[in-house]
């Protein structure tokens, strides 16, 4: 099942980010763009719904930002700078995919064979000044969230 959103700028993204935290607790989710497109700012907005107040960083460097909450531990993925696969297993990337957690994954493709297929792939393209946001529901969990 697949959605389409359009975002007029960054504050629309960010809620999007805020409905999805409400929508989908764990799992995990794919984030599709170009450089620039906004997946890190549908990111931030759902780490703030969550309830993080800190800043909300790609993490291209680090590859994972881990953000702890009360009911449940957030994997922030940043897979561009990745430049093989196993470079993922190397740092211990299953760990990170369990039953408990929310892995949000940008760059997936970069991963392609050393991930779990995903509940929600977001595929961002920018479109004139604003964003369009395809939303594709993969799993048992997206057509519940989707409910």
């Amino acid at each position: 099942m697949t959605e389409q959103r359009s975002l007029k700028d960054d504050i629309e993204t960010q809620a999007l980010g805020a409905e999805l935290a409400e929508r989908i607790s764990v799992g995990t989710v794919f984030l599709s763009g170009d450089l620039g497109a906004g997946k890190t700012t549908l990111v931030r907005g759902w780490l703030q719904a969550l309830g993080h107040l800190g800043a909300v960083k790609s993490p291209t460097y680090t590859l994972v930002e881990p953000y702890r909450f009360a009911d449940v531990d957030v994997f922030h993925f940043d897979l561009y700078r990745l430049s093989d696969p196993e470079e993922l297993e190397m740092i211990g990337g299953r760990d990170y995919f369990a039953n408990t957690s929310l892995c949000l994954v940008e760059w997936p493709d970069k991963g392609a064979g050393m991930l779990p297929s995903p509940d929600l792939h977001i595929e961002i393209q920018v479109v004139g000044r604003g964003r369009v946001a395809a939303l594709h529901w993969k799993t048992v969990v997206g057509e519940e969230i989707e409910e």
